[in-house]
């Protein structure tokens, strides 16, 4: 009777657990849209807002290449340059070879200071990995990064969407290009406005321009 008891609760929690599973992957897929459902050229469009974002300078300073120099676009400025105070993100790319990004950018939740003060985010600053070039590139070209899984992280169209709400509930640096404080510039639209556009270019099956 005993065996049969606990042969009976093993299968019943692993039911349940399965259950959490298929609860939690729908959960996190909520964005997500039927693939196909979107044409090719909706998707396109929504590339071209998607496009706006990822190349406005405050999501793509910190995408840059193997030299790890940051960009900054000081507040109320247009013109982007190298980081002031010679800062260099080094290999380790959070700048463990000269100084830390988190000697000023301090891991934080609460509203970003005004300008010049330096924004903050709820997940240690660093540079984007290489692969993850953004600054200086067209925008096709980062859309053919983002959706290679070689060079994305290993995310196809829904692992993107996912990554977006992950970084949202750090309160992370995506989200926070909205909110990067008073007088400093925003990317066009909201997060949220994002989230719908990655979620349309992906039920398209990621077109790329040209």
């Amino acid at each position: 009777m005993r065996t049969t008891t606990l042969i009976a609760l093993t299968l019943a929690s692993s039911s349940i657990l399965a259950l959490t599973g298929f609860v939690l992957a729908k959960e996190d897929t909520k964005d997500a849209l039927p693939l196909g459902s979107v044409s090719r050229a909706e998707g396109l469009q929504a590339w071209k807002r998607i496009e706006a974002v990822v190349t406005h300078p405050r999501c793509a300073n910190c995408h840059v290449d193997a030299k790890a120099v940051p960009i900054w676009t000081p507040a109320g400025e247009t013109t982007s340059r190298a980081h002031g105070m010679n800062i260099h993100g080094g290999p380790s790319r959070i700048g463990t070879e000269t100084m830390v990004c988190s000697t000023c950018h301090m891991t934080s939740t609460q509203p970003n200071p005004a300008a010049p003060a330096p924004p903050h985010a709820g997940i240690p600053w660093q540079l984007a990995p290489v692969d993850f070039l953004w600054y200086g590139q067209t925008g096709a070209d980062i859309c053919r990064q983002l959706r290679d899984p070689a060079r994305n992280g290993g995310r196809d169209a829904v692992g993107l969407l996912e990554h977006l709400r992950h970084d949202a509930s750090l309160g992370g640096f995506i989200p926070r290009s909205w909110e990067p404080g008073a007088g400093r510039t925003t990317p066009p639209g909201t997060f949220e406005d994002h989230v719908k556009d990655m979620a349309l270019w992906g039920a398209a099956e990621q077109p790329c321009p040209g």
